[in-house]
């Protein structure tokens, strides 16, 4: 009898022990906006709770709450209230989350020691289900190099939804913090201790679930995750909280499509490069206008990638629109500071476009109607091993000209635009992969009844990725690039004519990538490209015509580079990026260019003759190396410091004498007067994350150095010039500044705040024979602005509503005013001010929409949304330009904008 009551005496006390455990856990902490997957995480990480749930069940859930010392009983009450959902809390800590009643809880008390490794154990190969987070996967064998103490853990990860790839998804390991981002085929490789870990995976909407591995030795956990359900207007602009301070280029901002189609943009069309605008060191000239500049560049210093296929003209309508259709694009990287080394031929910055992919599973699709412009795209499998995506849009009304300042002069204006894109991914076996990508657009627009103006783009490109093993990928591109542009002038048929211009690039690629192991990834490979450009011929329209026929030489040049990179992880703390790329340039006759005297100002008057090159003949040979190197440190897992160096080489440039890019615009390949462009980037940088990963704060400092800069005599001919080398000037540029990123992705309220400090000069070459321009002195760019602040809001009322607010603020840009008049021989003539000695008001400008979306029923045959609100909000005449006009006597000065009204929008969007 005294064992009974000896035996009954322990169990009580083991009872209350246990009892006393579960009540002295109790939660403190800021909850805001999680998901209920993400509370689950951050409780199991913190305490001994294990969650048992479906996902089905919590799947609406988000969590807003502040709690201080509280039993997790009465945070779940809470959680949990009016959601129908329940819960049971056994005596080993475990949570089970059930929908109705509550599950039985009383289980025998070997059930878990045994069931758990019959249910629980999976092999990595296993299907997935409902509690893949909370079963264990046995990678490798125990007998996989017993030597070593490490295994390399590797994998796929796609998505449930689709079945693609997930790119830029980040693989963590939860203890020591080991990550790495999957690749553009979702692959990845880590390498970790052998044991036990919990691995977290979280793609780039910020939705994460987590796997428990038992890794033993090298081998394969492939892991299909859901995406984030993203309504067709949200906007998330974060690659996630885990890689702002972790990954190791500076300089770089990854762009969601769900962040892009939040912004409240010009006539409610999503648009790729007005979300590039909302980062830090990047500006646009004006409003509406072609191209931008980032740190202090010229607007064709930017490498613009679809794919692997160059854009030269990357809108539509004079700037009104994107090129890029957001339905048929996967994602945007915008690299600012240490430029990959598998990036070259441009001077500022690489933005790299991604395209979008069929889904596998079902054919679907999506659109949207708008006031002015309308487009649809359709996705899905051919066969079980061929998907494809096609798109298109279009414009449909010339009523938006009426919205423009000076309306009475566009009454006659016409203005329509198309684009299509097709993509078709190919999977050969498990080891090749084909991927053919192709865009076409063109643009037909005219401001009076006699000129109408047109431009196309035409981009083709094959692709072939290779996979020789686990440890060595191979990509191999062929493609071609074209862009042209017409103008058509009737206003008096004796004076028709019919000018154009063209460019041509033909492009062969050979990209690799080998990751032995997780401390070095190499990269390595060979671009040729062959370039064919028709600078210009302006010939008769009509048979009435007595235009003269201009033409200007064929330019033909190619170009070689050879590239090499290394990332490099030192330790835990320390990793480094570092490589190279030669450039070989070669301009190929048939030409024919001028001789000059020898030392003499390049003049009209200092001509001495003519040399011609035959077809295929070397004319003239430019070749150098480019550096890039980087590093980045971590100083606790909240805070890390980068910085970088890079050198580029461009050996085309854009002629054109205004200061945003015209579809009138002109390339031109660097010959024996027009060197190639080069310089270089020094940039360091601070990364913390703040309040629990809630806000990410970056800022960066950078200065560049700039050769061969083309700026242009006073009075310069551009358009069909024989001669352009007698109108351009060689100049040097320096451009710095200081950068500054605040970003909230969690709560209801979202959004970014960037400022910018920069400055961006020139000055004309110290050569004594050049034409200086304000006496040889530093002077203002065209895109010199000081001062730029942008604001992105976005705030959830509910599920189905949320708002969105845009603050655009930048110092005005420099222009050159007439400040007198004069007479010399006989005539007034007006003096011209210092070259950009002065500069148009500042400009500001306030946006805001409303987006609104049907029910998130799943088993819908359409999900549809509207979005709807207003660009210039408060209706400022912001100054595009100022120009003069003689008026009695007098120079009187206006100045030009461009949409000087609120101009509202509404657009019809939709998914099935």
């Amino acid at each position: 009898m005294k064992k009974i009551y000896f035996a009954l005496l322990i169990l009580f006390i083991s009872w209350n022990v246990q009892s006393q455990t579960n009540q002295a856990v109790k939660l403190t902490g800021i909850y805001l906006g999680m998901s209920f997957d993400a509370f689950v995480e951050k409780i199991e990480a913190e305490t001994p709770y294990t969650f048992y749930y479906k996902k089905a069940d919590v799947a609406d859930i988000q969590i807003n709450l502040q709690v201080t010392d509280t039993e997790v009983r009465l945070v779940l009450d809470e959680i949990f209230l009016n959601t129908g959902l329940t819960y049971s809390i056994d005596r080993s800590n475990r949570i089970w989350v059930t929908k109705g009643s509550r599950i039985l809880i009383d289980f025998p008390s070997e059930y878990f020691n045994i069931q758990d490794r019959q249910d629980r154990i999976v092999n990595a190969g296993d299907s997935l289900g409902e509690f893949d987070k909370n079963k264990l996967f046995v990678i490798g064998k125990a007998t996989d190099n017993p030597e070593s103490g490490t295994a390399t853990l590797s994998g796929v990860v796609t998505s449930i939804e689709s079945g693609n790839p997930m790119n830029g998804a980040i693989v963590l390991e939860k203890v020591d913090f080991t990550q790495v981002a999957t690749d553009r085929n979702g692959k990845y490789q880590l390498t970790l201790p052998k044991g036990r870990h919990t691995i977290w995976v979280q793609n780039i909407g910020g939705f994460q679930e987590q796997r428990q591995i038992d890794l033993k030795g090298d081998g394969v956990l492939n892991m299909s995750i859901e995406e984030t359900i993203l309504s067709l207007d949200e906007v998330v602009v974060s690659s996630g909280a885990l890689s702002n301070i972790n990954k190791l280029d500076m300089g770089v901002q990854s762009i969601s499509i769900a962040d892009v189609k939040r912004l409240p943009a010009v006539m409610g069309e999503v648009d790729v490069l007005r979300g590039v605008l909302t980062m830090p060191g990047v500006n646009t000239v004006g409003e509406a206008t072609t191209g931008f500049n980032v740190r202090g560049g010229a607007a064709d210093q930017n490498l613009i990638l679809y794919g692997n296929s160059t854009i030269f003209n990357p809108t539509h309508a004079f700037g009104f629109f994107s090129a890029f259709n957001a339905d048929v694009v996967s994602g945007v990287e915008l690299y600012k500071g240490s430029i990959p080394v598998n990036y070259g031929g441009r001077l500022s910055s690489v933005l790299q476009v991604d395209p979008k992919y069929g889904r596998k599973d079902k054919i679907g699709g999506s659109g949207g109607i708008g006031i002015l412009t309308s487009r649809l795209s359709l996705e899905g499998p051919i066969n079980e091993k061929t998907t494809f995506i096609l798109g298109g849009r279009t414009t449909y009304s010339d009523w938006a000209l009426k919205l423009l300042e000076d309306e009475a002069d566009f009454n006659d204006s016409k203005i329509s635009f198309y684009d299509i894109n097709a993509n078709i991914q190919h999977e050969v076996n498990d080891k090749n992969f084909i991927e053919f990508t192709g865009y076409i657009s063109q643009d037909d627009f005219r401001f009076d009844p006699d000129t109408t103006y047109s431009y196309q783009n035409l981009n083709l490109s094959l692709g072939w990725r290779h996979y020789f093993n686990d440890h060595l990928e191979g990509r191999f591109t062929i493609g071609t690039d074209r862009y042209d542009f017409g103008i058509i002038g009737q206003d008096n048929p004796l004076n028709a004519f019919d000018y154009s211009f063209d460019i041509n690039q033909l492009y062969l690629k050979a990209d690799f990538e080998s990751r032995k192991n997780e401390s070095h990834i190499l990269k390595y490979g060979i671009h040729a490209i062959q370039y064919s450009i028709n600078p210009g011929i302006n010939q008769p329209y009509g048979e009435e015509s007595i235009v003269i026929l201009d033409e200007l030489e064929e330019e033909n040049a190619r170009e070689i580079s050879v590239y090499f990179g290394d990332e490099f992880t030192v330790n835990e703390k320390l990793s480094l990026s570092y490589g190279g790329r030669y450039m070989f340039y070669q301009l190929l006759g048939p030409l024919s260019i001028n001789e000059y005297v020898e030392g003499a100002p390049i003049t009209e008057s200092n001509v001495i003759g003519e040399k011609t090159y035959g077809s295929g003949e070397n004319v003239k040979t430019y070749h150098g190396p480019e550096f890039r190197v980087s590093a980045r440190y971590i100083l606790d897992n909240r805070s890390s410091v980068k910085l970088g160096f890079n050198t580029m080489r461009q050996n085309i440039h854009l002629l054109s004498n205004s200061s945003a890019i015209s579809p009138t615009d002109s390339w031109k390949l660097s010959d024996s007067f027009i060197k190639p462009q080069t310089g270089g980037q020094g940039s360091v940088g601070y990364y913390r994350n703040l309040l629990n990963n809630m806000l990410e704060f970056s800022t960066e400092v950078y200065y560049r150095y700039m050769n061969n800069l083309l700026d242009y005599r006073s009075g310069a001919k551009i358009v069909l010039n024989h001669s352009v080398e007698q109108d351009v000037l060689n100049s040097k540029g320096k451009a710095y500044g200081v950068e500054f990123l605040l970003k909230k992705n969690t709560g209801d309220l979202k959004g970014t705040l960037a400022y910018t400090y920069a400055r961006s000069l020139l000055r004309t070459s110290d050569e004594p024979s050049v034409e200086k321009i304000n006496n040889g002195e530093f002077y203002s760019s065209n895109f010199d602005q000081p001062h730029h602040l942008v604001l992105v809001a976005n705030y959830e009322l509910s599920k189905r509503i949320n708002t969105s607010l845009n603050l655009n603020y930048s110092t005005g840009r420099p222009i050159t005013l007439p400040i007198s008049k004069f007479d010399y021989a006989g005539s007034e003539r007006v003096y011209f001010s210092e070259r950009n000695a002065y500069r148009i008001p500042d400009y500001f400008r306030m946006d805001f929409s409303v987006n609104l979306e049907g029910n998130h029923k799943v088993n819908k045959l359409a999900h549809a949304s509207w979005s709807f609100g207003v660009y210039n909000l408060l209706g400022r005449s912001n100054p595009y330009s100022v120009y003069y006009v003689p008026e009695g006597g007098k120079l009187r000065g206006y100045q030009l904008s461009i949409f000087a009204k609120p101009i509202p929008f509404i657009t019809y969007n939709f998914r099935f």
